[in-house]
């Protein structure tokens, strides 16, 4: 089951459940859609997949499955970032 997890692991904004502009990857880091069009460019640095808009969850099913209050803060270091991204910016996500 998902975590929805409350915040932007790179810039801290919060991303509550019903958060339009959650997004995570396979392993569920979760990036703020502003940072992953203009920061990542739809690379995940933990895992090097792409994005996809976390679902919400319903709200009848919030007190039986609560979402996370686990906040991952680890804002990316763009030096280390900077040659995944040359690596794969333009290669498809399903292709890497």
């Amino acid at each position: 089951m998902l975590e929805i997890r409350p915040t932007c692991e790179n810039c801290n904004t919060s991303l509550p459940n019903e958060s339009k502009d959650a997004m995570i990857c396979t392993f569920e880091c979760t990036f703020c859609k502003d940072c992953v069009d203009t920061v990542l460019y739809n690379v995940c640095p933990n895992c090097e997949g792409g994005f996809t808009k976390r679902p919400t969850r319903p709200s009848h099913l919030l007190e039986k499955y609560p979402v996370s209050t686990k906040v991952i803060y680890k804002p990316v270091d763009q030096d280390t970032f900077k040659e995944l991204l040359e690596r794969l910016r333009d290669t498809n996500p399903r292709e890497r």
